[in-house]
């Protein structure tokens, strides 16, 4: 009787060779990739600290620190005039409406014409010129959130629906 290791097992001597031999052959690739990724990564650590000692890289670190905290005070004061601006731009008058029409039938076409300029609260003024054989007069309704205290005639209401947004111009 041979007192061999390998006749312990039940399985042929060259299945266990064979298979060790492929688990060799697995490890080697394995090994090669490592070591590939291992030299780009010193190649990509080599350009990192090209020139640089540990005293640079804490200069770079500081500058980039000092240039973030410059970008968010000015991020700041951007967001600060974006906001002064929108303010302004809602108290402007920025909505209007316009309808000529013939205050006196029969005398010379539409010369008059309404006009109503609104900011974004709908508030504002209607100005109404008539004109006659004898003149142009102006009047001024004020207009406050789309309602005024003043009746409104025809065309004065239509040009603040038109301002408003409630009907397009015509």
């Amino acid at each position: 009787m041979e007192n061999s290791i390998l006749n312990l097992f039940p399985i042929d001597p060259a299945y266990i060779i064979i298979a060790l031999l492929v688990l060799v052959v697995v490890l080697l690739i394995l090994v090669i990739v490592a070591l590939a990724k291992i030299g780009k990564l010193n190649r990509k650590y080599d350009y990192f600290m090209q020139g640089k000692d540990a005293e640079t890289l804490e200069d770079v670190i500081l500058d980039l620190i000092d240039e973030i905290r410059s970008l968010k005070a000015e991020d700041r004061a951007n967001k600060d005039s974006m906001r002064t601006l929108n303010r302004n731009s809602r108290a402007s008058l920025q909505k209007v409406g316009i309808v000529k029409y013939n205050a006196f039938k029969g005398m010379g076409g539409n010369l008059s014409s309404v006009v109503a300029l609104l900011d974004y609260t709908n508030s504002g003024f209607i100005l109404n010129c008539v004109h006659s054989r004898e003149g142009c007069y102006i009047y001024v309704k004020v207009v406050d959130m789309g309602q005024t205290e003043i009746v409104l005639g025809n065309e004065e209401q239509e040009a603040l629906e038109q301002a408003m947004g409630y009907i397009k111009r015509g």
